[in-house]
């Protein structure tokens, strides 16, 4: 699968699509768009995808698209969390220094005279200085400038920001998307990504099962051996492990919620839903302050029912 911004062709989101091009075309194109949805369906693709209309580099091979797709078009910036060259990972934060250069970017005359674009990936990563610093770029934004803002968690962005943003929400791609994105997909992989093609090659990584199988019996209510706490502590050294497992267990736990709601069990829905969001603030803290992954995974299991 192509990365977001060598992408040929966007698979779905047809209404999103529909919704921008309107804008634009009734010459009130709003200066800012929030593109939120699941993890990995497809909303960087989305952004690079409408960068490249308005900066003229639809076609691939044209001047300005392989300029867009080697990085070098000099009206397309893009923000995004960086490797951190001593952990050989993602930084857990997007911070001020960072965002500062969009302010420069945007107050230079664009080189090939159109619009210049600035695309945000993650803007939930934005620490409480950087947050405020796009803010103040929202709120007196210069002409003919369009930032594009990803997120899979619009709640967890300053209110503000998000009022200064047209939204565009989006779902899961239908099997026939997922199958051309991935056509070695497994049914069970398919059935699992909920029509996220990111999710699906992150869901992956799980080849010899360590992850979903440790889920499995600590839903069941196992017992923890001294087998199973050897497995938390290979899941811990594994480079996705971690995030891997808060995936699949964010998951079983949110499947007895829904469960339980249908069975008229408010009270057990209501607990249940209270460990995913526990779970989920663990696990953006530990990635966040690249805290110590084994420890997080004893407070993680910790939730389990």
């Amino acid at each position: 699968m192509p990365e977001p911004r060598q992408a040929a062709r966007l698979w779905g989101h047809e209404a999103a699509v529909q919704r921008f091009e309107e804008s634009w075309q009734s010459g009130r194109l709003h200066h800012a768009w929030l593109i939120s949805g699941p993890a990995g369906v497809g909303k960087a693709t989305l952004a690079f995808h409408l960068a490249r209309k308005l900066l003229g580099g639809s076609d691939l091979n044209s001047p300005a698209g392989r300029r867009i797709s080697a990085g070098t078009h000099g009206d397309l910036l893009e923000i995004a969390r960086k490797i951190d060259p001593r952990k050989g990972r993602l930084k857990g934060e997007i911070t001020v220094a960072e965002v500062q250069p969009v302010q420069t970017f945007l107050h230079h005359t664009a080189t090939e005279g159109g619009w210049r674009v600035v695309i945000v990936d993650g803007v939930e990563s934005l620490n409480r200085f950087a947050a405020n610093a796009l803010l103040k770029i929202l709120e007196e934004p210069p002409p003919k400038a369009v930032l594009f803002l990803t997120t899979s968690a619009p709640g967890a962005l300053l209110p503000t920001l998000r009022s200064r943003c047209r939204p565009l929400t989006l779902s899961g791609l239908d099997e026939q998307a997922m199958r051309a994105l991935i056509p070695d997909i497994s049914a069970d992989l398919l059935r699992r990504a909920h029509g996220s093609p990111g999710r699906a090659l992150f869901l992956a990584q799980d080849r010899d099962g360590l992850c979903a199988g440790l889920v499995e019996q600590v839903i069941a209510g196992t017992a923890m051996d001294s087998e199973m706490w050897e497995r938390v502590k290979q899941i811990a050294r594994e480079g996705e492990g971690f995030a891997l497992f808060c995936d699949l267990f964010s998951e079983a736990l949110a499947t007895q919620a829904r469960d339980a709601a249908m069975e008229g069990n408010s009270l057990q829905a209501a607990e249940r839903a209270e460990r995913v969001r526990q779970l989920a603030q663990l696990r953006q803290q530990t990635e966040r302050f690249n805290l110590d992954k084994a420890e997080a995974l004893r407070e993680a299991l910790a939730l389990a029912p």
